[in-house]
């Protein structure tokens, strides 16, 4: 049984999910049988280098891709099959928040333009209604009404980024995609974003595919997260328990990685890595992780791992987890 089949009731749920780029050089294997699940209401962080393929996935989900194999489904339904009515329907239950908030914003709309937009193509209330819900998503995030009337360059990076959240909250959504949302704000600023997030979850129920390279930021936001290597997922558990024993070698150098800010707390021993990762254009073979990691034997270069449960909810693709 996948990682996946155990959320087959979940609210999102990639099965298999198999992803290639056709390229002059050759063949990017961007994602290769990517499973997991989401609950509503919940937050599933999803990590890892740059590259291994976090973003690739989100835009699967999005529908932006489309999967080369496997399936993604959306409550139940598989999004590659839906009709034009069924994809506009599902539009507004599944949002995204992008990376750079100045580029995701038209800079020739004014701000208020761009939240209303979305309630205009779902037929969401009268004219007058639409103002009222622009202005209250406004103030919902932290800006006053009046942001309706200027336009993006006039804000900071934090408040686009705030205004980006505006429109994801418009059509009042089940789930929302945050791609690297906060990485390119300031702390103060990302502190202010997350918090906002945390805030919508609990007061709206909207669950969260949350993307980031930052471990600190993935523990704060998450209920369960999944780590990702070179276009697989290596290890799938709940937050306290990844923190708590995480499985995979990659996992653990990842962790070690996080910088300590109290000195009298011990520090994980760091895994001595080597190299950077290969080239998806070339993955090897067996474990993707092989080639740097220090526990590596034969085995784990002739033969792939699967991810497997190695505790309740805890999914490893390692042939030394146990």
């Amino acid at each position: 049984m996948s990682a996946a089949a155990t959320g087959s009731t979940a609210l999102l749920r990639l099965d298999k999910v198999v992803k290639r780029f056709k390229t002059g050089a050759g063949t990017v294997h961007a994602l290769d049988g990517v499973s997991f699940f989401i609950r509503r209401g919940e937050t599933l962080g999803l990590v890892g280098e740059s590259g291994c393929g976090k973003s690739t996935a989100a835009r699967l989900v999005m529908d932006l891709y489309q999967p080369t194999s496997g399936t993604v489904y959306f409550d139940g339904e598989d999004i590659a099959q839906a009709d034009k009515a069924a994809k506009k329907a599902r539009r507004a239950r599944l949002q995204m928040v992008f990376q750079d908030p100045y580029s995701s914003l038209n800079p020739r709309n004014r701000v208020g333009r761009t939240l209303e937009e979305p309630l205009i193509i779902h037929a969401r209330g009268a004219r007058k209604e639409r103002h009222e819900r622009v202005a209250w998503l406004l103030e919902r995030v932290g800006l006053k009404a009046d942001a309706a009337e200027r336009y993006p360059h006039e804000f900071s990076g934090g408040q686009r980024q705030r205004i980006g959240i505006a429109r994801a909250l418009a059509l009042r959504p089940d789930l929302i995609v945050c791609d690297e949302a906060v990485s390119a704000l300031d702390v103060s600023i990302r502190a202010q974003i997350l918090n906002l997030l945390l805030d919508l979850r609990q007061d709206y129920q909207v669950a969260y595919l949350f993307i980031s390279h930052d471990l600190a930021i993935v523990r704060h936001m998450s209920d369960r997260v999944a780590v990702m290597y070179l276009g697989k997922i290596v290890e799938l558990a709940s937050r306290d328990d990844l923190w708590r024993q995480p499985r995979h070698p990659y996992t653990r150098a990842l962790m070690a990685a996080i910088p300590c800010v109290h000195p009298g707390r011990k520090r994980k021993e760091p895994l001595p890595l080597q190299g950077d990762p290969p080239s998806p254009l070339n993955p090897p073979p067996g474990c993707r992780f092989q080639s740097r990691c220090p526990f590596t034997e034969a085995r784990c270069r002739e033969e792939e791992p699967p991810l497997q449960a190695r505790a309740d909810e805890h999914w490893v693709a390692c042939h030394r987890a146990e």
